[in-house]
């Protein structure tokens, strides 16, 4: 069950209140139980009602009596406000997300993830009408082959301009999360419960968005994370969801976000100079340089054609000998760290150390609970769920 903040629910009387104003909109209600992962059957066990009490909540043909609308907050960690609250302005098309893998609880996490995006970018949204936001500086591509489909040397072509228009270099990139944040991408790290996702990236309109993994635990991994995701910016924003319907085709998009995040970090100018050896050893030390997993590399040096096709299938045997697949050497925090998302929170610690804006009114604005915005933001937890009132400090005379 999510935990809830103290102030979500304070009394059931907040509920009853409430209630008896405004009307609960059956739209979200469905959000709030798939943002969580619950079925309409696992709801109704928590409340103590029927699953067809439930479907008629949904469907707007019954409202819960005020007791069980209280249950209803508890148990999808919302305050009674977010239940009553209208859909937020519209800003435009949402682009498909691209998740690389599908199991037997794809469609759960797709209808949380769907909800998720919306409160991302309306939280992010609605920050912006208080600071000025870098400005989106994301290059647009399209592939020169009617299908669609990108060619390898338009991946390496387009990730070379994408450095070239911002200045990198050809060098190891020192901040991936900093440097999209610089260039208009709004973006968190947040973990979506019950569910293991590397990231997904989307479009709102003209702002780009980047969901991280928050249980990813190797720096390395999440560097390669966020150029796969800004590969999907770049190459796929018009992309239609009929589209990666198709397992075949999503493979490929995929191997294109893939192809483009190795020649974005360890482009083919400069890396295949830096492969001295052929050993894990080497390609170890040049982790340490290019900050990028020791797999990523092998797969890049193939690609290159800097190894060959035993080449690379001997040091995969390697990999699995010393147990690499899963966990390497340097992927520990304390030796390359995960970069964070700074520019949410930096925008809200202006809002609030500013007094622009009391944390009550945000969350009544918003209409979420404290601990999701928090999360958005990467705010420590309590940061929005202040109380005044506080007794004076005193001293001796």
């Amino acid at each position: 069950m999510p935990t809830t903040p103290d102030n979500i629910i304070a009394f059931p009387a907040a509920a009853r209140a409430l209630t008896a104003g405004r009307r609960l909109i059956p739209s979200r209600l469905q959000d709030g139980r798939r943002a969580v992962r619950l079925t309409q059957t696992e709801l109704a066990e928590r409340i103590g009602v029927t699953r067809q009490s439930v479907s008629a909540y949904e469907r707007g043909d019954k409202s819960p009596e005020s007791d069980t609308f209280a249950k209803i907050c508890e148990a999808l960690g919302q305050p009674p406000a977010f239940f009553t609250a209208e859909d937020a302005p519209d800003f435009g098309r949402y682009s498909v997300r691209f998740f690389r893998k599908v199991g037997p609880d794809t469609l759960r996490r797709n209808e949380a993830c769907a909800v998720l995006t919306t409160w991302f970018a309306q939280t992010a949204r609605y920050l912006d009408g208080f600071v000025n936001y870098p400005a989106v500086d994301i290059p647009q591509a399209a592939p020169a082959d009617p299908s669609g489909r990108y060619s390898e040397d338009e991946i390496e072509a387009i990730a070379e301009d994408c450095r070239r228009q911002w200045g990198l270099g050809l060098g190891p990139i020192s901040n991936v999360a900093a440097l999209i944040e610089s260039k208009g991408v709004a973006l968190c790290r947040y973990e979506i419960e019950g569910e293991r996702i590397d990231a997904f990236s989307f479009w709102n309109g003209d702002r780009p968005f980047v969901f991280m993994a928050a249980e990813k635990e190797s720096g390395a991994r999440v560097r390669f994370d966020l150029a796969h995701e800004l590969g999907h910016l770049i190459l796929h924003r018009w992309i239609e969801a009929e589209e990666i319907a198709d397992p075949k085709t999503l493979k490929i998009i995929e191997r294109e976000a893939d192809r483009f995040a190795g020649a974005f970090l360890l482009p083919r100018r400069s890396f295949p100079s830096e492969v001295y050896s052929i050993r894990l050893d080497a390609f170890l030390e040049l982790k340490r340089r290019w900050r990028v997993s020791v797999q990523a590399m092998i797969y890049r040096s193939s690609d290159l054609g800097v190894i060959d096709e035993n080449q690379f299938t001997n040091l995969y045997k390697q990999l699995s000998f010393r147990k690499w697949r899963t966990k390497e050497p340097l992927d520990d925090p304390r030796q390359i760290a995960i970069e964070q998302p700074k520019l949410m929170r930096r925008a809200m610690e202006l809002i609030l150390d500013g007094g622009r804006v009391h944390p009550d009114e945000i969350l009544a604005d918003l209409a979420l609970s404290p601990r999701i915005i928090e999360r958005f933001c990467g705010l420590p937890d309590g940061s929005l769920a202040r109380e005044g009132g506080e007794a004076p400090d005193l001293t001796l005379k």
